[in-house]
């Protein structure tokens, strides 16, 4: 840990998911007996692309031809008797990455200097005191919590992948997989090449870009909800600024919502479930399978920092089938700045935890979605200070980063209640925060307050 990389920069990223007229062909989840799949693909003119595994093995992803009218396709295949239920499987798009406005005119604080990057120990690992003693964690009480748990199980993070190689996580992290390549393992460093690896490797590199742009949202679409990154460096020389078109436009994200992860419950497992590309890409085949097999892969946590503006009846077959094992659920809010808007999985009330921003003064972010009937409780998202690929660490804005202090505090709740603990008594304990109102639900994320209650009230079950 001898090297330690400060950038000061923002990578503004317009994460916009597109639902995407294929030129080729266009792809269907279909719910049938895994029998009845070959015979149902004949009779469609269908290309069977892949049965899903393990628990979702009867839903399988099909291909129709080009120039094939999709409301006659999705026709079709409802009116066929071996057919349970069919859904066009829906691309996610992170076109392009360009300067927006900065963080004032969003009504945001520019970030203040991070002037302690001196070196502590944290559960067997050295991290710097700006990521070990942040604002973000003495709001939520992280300290005050670990007197009663620093994590349990496993907690699954649906997202870009993890760099294996950070040495703060390296005790922490096992084997997940990557769904964007079909092989096990998750990591994000695969999503760039060598000569750009060098880039994270510099230790003369400084600010990237001093603008921001907030998350614009598609109708139909699942986006990760980071508003801005900074990436953090201590140097002072422009080598990412010369090379920042190198690095994909979602790389890291993966990462730094591990590093939130991990603050808050550093005994935990992490699981990186690779569903996003580096660009930003995925689809809702790729998430729905990164559920289930999250949850057969022994997840007690599952975090996801994205959305859709529409219900998927797969989507919702996952997440149900996550809440029946008894495994913890926990989604960001969205970045719209929208009273109760309806966005998936966070609107899936009874089966997810779904997570607000706030400043560290307990004061709703203005990107952050809001309303009691979408948000069940708020958690710092402004300039969270997280780790970044190649050993580096990076602050983010965003419901992105709030929803992996939810989940890393529901693996402390894992660690008190066992495996007797569910995603709605956690929601339970979750909920004894610190009241706020501005439609945040219960408040303020309050880890001490949540032990406690789940050690007073977890052992009656």
């Amino acid at each position: 840990m001898d090297r330690k990389i400060y950038m000061l920069a923002r990578v503004s990223l317009l994460l916009v998911a597109i639902l995407l007229r294929a030129s080729a062909q266009d792809r269907y989840l279909v719910r049938a007996p895994i029998s009845e799949i070959g015979n149902i693909a004949a009779r469609h003119n269908l290309t069977l692309i892949r049965s899903l595994e393990g628990s979702a093995k009867n839903l399988h992803l099909v291909a129709a031809p080009s120039g094939a009218v999709v409301q006659r396709t999705i026709q079709g295949l409802h009116a066929d008797a071996s057919v349970q239920g069919v859904e066009p499987d829906v691309p996610v798009s992170l076109p392009e990455t360009f300067p927006g406005a900065p963080l004032r005119q969003m009504g945001l604080p520019d970030p203040a200097p991070i002037s302690d990057r001196t070196l502590v120990e944290y559960y067997g690992t050295s991290a710097w005191d700006a990521y070990v003693n942040q604002a973000a964690a003495f709001v939520i009480k992280v300290a005050q919590a670990h007197a009663f748990a620093t994590g349990a199980g496993t907690v699954a993070f649906l997202d870009t992948g993890v760099d294996f190689g950070h040495l703060v996580l390296a005790g922490s992290l096992v084997q997940g997989y990557d769904f964007t390549r079909n092989i096990a393992g998750g990591s994000e460093m695969a999503d760039i090449d060598q000569s750009t690896t060098s880039i994270l490797d510099q230790s003369t590199t400084s600010i990237l870009d001093q603008s921001t742009t907030s998350i614009l949202d598609q109708k139909g679409a699942l986006v990760l909800n980071q508003s801005t990154t900074s990436i953090l460096d201590q140097s002072t020389t422009s080598i990412l600024d010369q090379n920042r078109s190198k690095l994909p436009s979602a790389f890291g994200h993966g990462t730094m919502v591990a590093g939130l992860i991990h603050l808050v419950a550093p005994a935990a497992k992490l699981m990186p479930v690779k569903v996003f590309s580096g660009n930003g890409t995925s689809t809702l085949s790729n998430v729905v399978n990164g559920i289930y097999w999250a949850v057969d892969h022994g997840a007690n946590v599952i975090s996801m920092s994205f959305n859709s503006t529409q219900s998927s009846s797969e989507l919702k077959k996952a997440i149900d089938y996550a809440s029946s094992q008894g495994v913890i659920c926990v989604a960001a809010a969205g970045n719209d700045g929208k009273q109760n808007p309806s966005v998936f999985p966070a609107g899936y009330h009874s089966q997810v935890i779904a997570v607000a921003s706030t400043n560290n003064q307990n004061i709703r972010s203005t990107f952050s979605n809001y309303g009691n009937a979408l948000v069940d409780v708020a958690a710092p998202g402004e300039g969270d200070v997280t780790l970044y690929p190649g050993n580096n660490y990076a602050e983010g804005w965003g419901t992105s980063f709030s929803a992996p202090l939810v989940a890393g505090g529901a693996a402390l709740l894992v660690q008190l209640g066992g495996n007797r603990i569910n995603g709605a008594q956690a929601d339970q304990a979750i909920s004894q925060a610190i009241p706020t109102g501005q439609g945040l639900g219960a408040g303020e994320l309050d880890l001490f307050q949540a032990c406690l209650y789940e050690l007073f009230h977890g052992g009656w079950r």
